[in-house]
Order: C-alpha cells, then sequence, then structure tokens
C-alpha cells in the first residue's frame, strides 16, 4: 500500500464546490476518506501555497496517431497530457488514414492510448464514410466501438441535405454532433484572421463570416432534428451572442473555446510568425476579450487545449504553405492560473471550466467520477517555455522563450 499525505494544501473541487485548505492522504489517485495509519504513508509533501484539482478533461486535441507519427504518438502526447494533468483526452476524427468511420478500429486506438500513454481516449467518430461528406458513416457502429459522439471536422459536405441526414442519424442513437464551423466557401484557403495585419502582409484571410455563418445555419437544422450539438474551438465574439440566443431558445447545444484563444491576437502573426498559424486563426483583441466574458457567463461551457503537435518542418514553409497547429498540453494550466491571476475566475471557477464542465458537455460525468486522479499545481512556479521543458513531442508554439507561471507538479492517478 503506498500512501501520499500532502499537508496545507488548498483543495479546489468542483464536484462538492469545496474550496478549502486541508491536508489530504492520496491513494492510487484517489482521496482517502478518513486518516490512514502513519506506517502505511511512503510520501510527504508541503501543499503551502500549492492546488490541488481533478485531472483534466479535454475536449480537443490531436495526438497524431495513426499515421502522423512524426508529429506525434500516443505514447509522446498521452505522456504530456498525464505529466500536465489531463487524464480524458477527446480527439477529432480526422487523422491521416482515417479510421474512426470504422468501429472496431476505434476500440484499439482506446487501448493503445490507456497502454503506451496512460490516459482515457475518447475518439470522436466520422460524421460521413471516411469524412468524404456525401454518405453518412456507419454511426450505430462507432457507438458500439464506443464513441458517443461523431463530427466532419474541418471536412467540408457535398451539400446541406447529408448534413441533415447525419443530423437526423445521430439524433435517433442519441449521439452528440460536434462542429467545428467554419463556412468553406467564404473561408477558402484563408490562413489567418481578416484585418490590418493580414493585409499588410498579404496573407490570404478567413473572415469571421465564415464563423458565424456556419454556426447560424447549423442551428437552424439542429431546431428542426432536435440532434445534440457542441460547437467546438469558438474564435469569434459574434459566435458567443449566436450560441447564448441558441440557449435561451432551449436548443441543445453547448460549446467550447480553445485556451490559447483566451490569451493570444492575430498580433502574433506579424513578421510572418508561421508558429502562430492555427485554425481557426488568431482573432482580434476585442475577440479575445468578448469569449473571455462569454466563458465566465457560461454561455460557452468548458476550455480545451485544441493541442497539436507538430514537427519543426512543418512549420519551415511560407506561413500559408505551413501546416496550423500550436503544441498546447504543456502551457494549459500556466495559461489558466493567469486567468485566475487578471481576476477573471476564482481557481474553484478555472478549474470546474476544465474538469467538471467539459465531462458534463461530453456526457461522461459519472464516468469521470470514476476514473479522474487529482493534480498538484504550483500556481507560482516560473518556467520558461522551451523545447526542453516543453514534454510533447511537438515544440511548435510562439510562447519558446517566454516565461510563464504556474505548473502541474504531480499526477496522482491510477
Amino acid at each position: 500500500m503506498s500512501i501520499v499525505k500532502i499537508e496545507n494544501v488548498r483543495v479546489l473541487d468542483p464536484i462538492n464546490k469545496t474550496d478549502s485548505v486541508q491536508t489530504v492522504y492520496l491513494e492510487n489517485g484517489k482521496l482517502l476518506a478518513s486518516q490512514p495509519d502513519q506506517s502505511q504513508i511512503t510520501d510527504n509533501i508541503d501543499g503551502q501555497g500549492k492546488w490541488l484539482m481533478p485531472t483534466m478533461v479535454d475536449l480537443c486535441a490531436r495526438l497524431r496517431e495513426p499515421g502522423q507519427q512524426q508529429h506525434g504518438t500516443l505514447k509522446s502526447e498521452g505522456k504530456a497530457a498525464r505529466e500536465n494533468g489531463i487524464l480524458h483526452v477527446f480527439t477529432p476524427p480526422d487523422s491521416q488514414p482515417i479510421v474512426q468511420d470504422n468501429g472496431a478500429l476505434i476500440h484499439g486506438l482506446v487501448e493503445k492510448a490507456k497502454l503506451d500513454g496512460g490516459i482515457h481516449l475518447q475518439v470522436i467518430g466520422a460524421q460521413t464514410q471516411g469524412l468524404n461528406g456525401k454518405q453518412p458513416a456507419n454511426m450505430a457502429g462507432l457507438k458500439k466501438g464506443g464513441c458517443t459522439s461523431v463530427s466532419n471536422a474541418y471536412a467540408t459536405f457535398e451539400d446541406d441535405d447529408v448534413v441533415l441526414r447525419t443530423l437526423e442519424y445521430a439524433a435517433g442513437l442519441d449521439m452528440t454532433v460536434v462542429f467545428y464551423p467554419e463556412e468553406h466557401q467564404i473561408a477558402k484557403d484563408g490562413c489567418v484572421h481578416e484585418g490590418f495585419i493580414a493585409s499588410r502582409q498579404g496573407l490570404p484571410m478567413i473572415p469571421a463570416l465564415a464563423e458565424t455563418i456556419a454556426i447560424a445555419k447549423y442551428l437552424l437544422m439542429i431546431e428542426v432534428t432536435g440532434v445534440r450539438a457542441h460547437f467546438g474551438l469558438l474564435s469569434c465574439g459574434a459566435s458567443v451572442e449566436l450560441i447564448q440566443n441558441a440557449k435561451a431558445k432551449g436548443l441543445p447545444v453547448t460549446a467550447d473555446v480553445a485556451m490559447h484563444q483566451l490569451h493570444l491576437t492575430e498580433q502574433l502573426i506579424d513578421g510572418f510568425n508561421s508558429l502562430a498559424h492555427v485554425r481557426p486563426p488568431l482573432r482580434a483583441e476585442q475577440d479575445k476579450e468578448l469569449l473571455r466574458q462569454g466563458v465566465k457567463d457560461g454561455v460557452i461551457d468548458a476550455i480545451c487545449t485544441h493541442h497539436e503537435p507538430l514537427s519543426g518542418s512543418a512549420k519551415l514553409a511560407p506561413f500559408a504553405e505551413t501546416l496550423p497547429g500550436i503544441t498546447a498540453f504543456d502551457t494549459y494550466v500556466s495559461f489558466g492560473a493567469q486567468l485566475v491571476k487578471e481576476g477573471l475566475f476564482e481557481p474553484l471557477e478555472w478549474v470546474e471550466k476544465v474538469t467538471l464542465a467539459p465531462a458534463r458537455v461530453a456526457n461522461m460525468t459519472q464516468r469521470w467520477e470514476k476514473e479522474f486522479g487529482w493534480v498538484l499545481v504550483d500556481p507560482d512556479l516560473e518556467w520558461t517555455v522551451s523545447k526542453d521543458s516543453i514534454i510533447s513531442q511537438g515544440k511548435n508554439t510562439p510562447l519558446i522563450n517566454h516565461t510563464m507561471t504556474g505548473k502541474v507538479i504531480h499526477t496522482f492517478a491510477a
């Protein structure tokens, strides 16, 4: 029996809504209800000034396996997630090759993620066969394989009739449809936010309208079909109002935002900085502030990492030709601690947005409560983002050489 004692630690528990300094005992990642025999304690930790919170649930991260192991593997990215306090990870269905339209193959991915990376992988199934946008995928088979949601990721649909048919199919199976809203005819080959900086640099742009038109269209379809839907990776301030209105009407919709959209803006693309190339693009300062307010007010339900590790060569081409993506597991908690320091959230509020709230969005609250461990965070620990300090195989972040505050110092989980 191995028991860890943590003294004088601030326990942030969103399930019981408690925020208090305690001395706690952990065994295999679980809090003990009573004080054990002192002879059973194998480790003593001074928790003064530190936070103890549940392990996190990430609604969107690309782990790059299968097919893109040059960027990351289930082993490397699973380790990065776990050591940064993230135990449950949802991954979109756009791997290369696409296997998320086959329920039998998905079970193997989940098992491999647990064995190789020590995480609970939740695979979002393909909405159409091979993400071709033409024929609905075998959603019944996907559900049997363990999927609770489907998405077409950023792949286009042949027409809106296909969308409607897949929504009706998903509704009949009580599955969630995940939208990463982008109207392809407007976004086209754009890669950055439509604004002065993009215009000055001559980069192809993705206007906010590409996101908001897609949301508005899908909301009308959701209202007709009654399907449960989740809008992931919101980037525009105007999108918050659309989701707010939909919720006010009683539509079964939820939403999330990537952590970097609450901190970073289009200013970072100045000088053709390809490390700031992400999809959806970094938007304007006003968008950032409206997204923050949307999370604060609960219109946006949860915060995700949108972790997308990439090899160094993926960012070496001219900006528009580089692959979009930011490695995000390693900076996730630091950015969260920054939101607390800036006064947007109380610590327990932020913890809820990255633990219980995304578990509720994914309809896995009971499972999460059975499987989660605990994370010890030092909110005042300063560290420098570098290729050595990033655990992920991907080192692609515009934050290289930046000093950040806040770090996971231990993950306790079975």
